[in-house]
């Protein structure tokens, strides 16, 4: 075993939960009778906590607006329950199948922990995860806070981690950490936006490309 720790990030790398969260931001943006961006912006900040993003979204927005459309967020992800986010197909087994080969996994994610922890209470795959870090509890994305939560936590080496997302902020976080990368395509950013933060290599399906890099 080349890495004794995987951590992935969450939205667009394990789930299928971008489209709820450009829904969920573009009605927050209502909410608070402000402009409503594009798919491609809002897809574009998601990995950053949350202030932070819509700090980066909207900088010019005055700060005590800035909270309202954090909560107003937070309120239209909650009211949309109903709407679906499943894991992409074949993570769920992926994860089974790491653990029991005796990897450690870990999660570092923009999510809040209220909401990590509902997710992982629906996936019922709390028992998988040896840590899990969220934007609430740390520094944003990129800053290599994170990942060196995890790292001292459960003691393992910067040479023996891997970091999995979608976004530029994931692996941007693990080349400030010192850790090796692995990105995916099919999340918010494409391949050559990826490929600048020198990943070992972008992969297109997870599920069943990543035996081949750990």
């Amino acid at each position: 075993m080349k890495y004794q720790l995987i951590i992935f990030d969450w939205d667009g790398t394990l789930m299928d939960s971008l489209d709820k969260i450009v829904l969920c931001m573009q009605q927050a943006t209502k909410q608070i009778d402000i402009a409503v961006p594009s798919e491609a912006a809002i897809k574009d900040i998601i990995g950053l906590s949350l202030l932070t993003a819509t700090q980066q979204l909207f900088p010019d927005l005055p700060f005590i607006k800035q909270q309202q459309l954090v909560d107003a967020y937070r309120d239209r992800y909650h009211a949309n329950q109903h709407i679906e986010t499943p894991f992409y197909d074949g993570i769920a087994d992926m994860l089974v199948n790491i653990q029991q080969r005796g990897y450690q996994i870990a999660v570092a994610t923009g999510k809040g922990r209220v909401g990590l922890d509902r997710m992982i209470a629906k996936t019922n795959t709390a028992h998988l995860f040896s840590g899990t870090v969220c934007a609430d509890e740390a520094h944003s994305k990129p800053d290599p806070l994170m990942i060196k939560m995890l790292l001292d936590k459960l003691a393992i080496p910067a040479e023996q981690a891997l970091m999995i997302g979608d976004s530029i902020y994931d692996l941007e976080m693990a080349a400030n950490a010192g850790i090796d990368s692995l990105g995916v395509s099919y999340g918010v950013h494409n391949s050559t936006q990826l490929m600048q933060a020198k990943p070992k290599a972008i992969l297109d399906c997870l599920a069943t490309e990543l035996d081949s890099y750990i």
